[in-house]
């Protein structure tokens, strides 16, 4: 039996992204204090990659990257971490740019799913993540 046999590709292209993150949240369930980067729409989404823009100087830490079901993320049967990523030290300079660190998911969220994200540790001037990626 055939299901499918048709690609599908986004309807409008979508960009989602955080204010400034700099708070820690050491919980690896998705609860607590989580930054939305993006919110699928009506038919779902499709999500490239992310990127972290540092805006400073920071120590290094950890961006984890959760799923969640488009309910509470205080509960953490709502969420699924699906993956984590290493961000470095990172320092001001008015002469040099602190890179973007790119993170790639290549992924279908369902409608109205989530995709939020959290840092291991505090840093001082704290990231930007933004998702590329679009609606179906």
């Amino acid at each position: 039996m055939a299901a499918n046999t048709a690609p599908i590709f986004v309807l409008t292209p979508k960009n989602g992204w955080t204010t400034a993150v700099t708070a820690a949240n050491t919980a690896t369930d998705g609860t607590g204090t989580v930054a939305t980067v993006i919110t699928a729409g009506a038919d779902g989404a499709f999500i490239e990659k992310l990127r972290f823009q540092p805006l400073g100087t920071n120590i290094a830490t950890m961006a984890r990257v959760f799923i969640n079901n488009g309910s509470t993320n205080a509960t953490a049967d709502n969420n699924v971490l699906i993956g984590e990523f290493p961000l470095p030290l990172t320092t001001a300079s008015a002469v040099a740019a602190n890179p973007p660190y790119e993170y790639g998911l290549n992924i279908r969220l369902a409608a109205g799913y989530k995709l939020n994200f959290v840092l291991a540790t505090a840093v001082a001037a704290g990231y930007r993540c933004v998702s590329f990626g679009g609606d179906y």
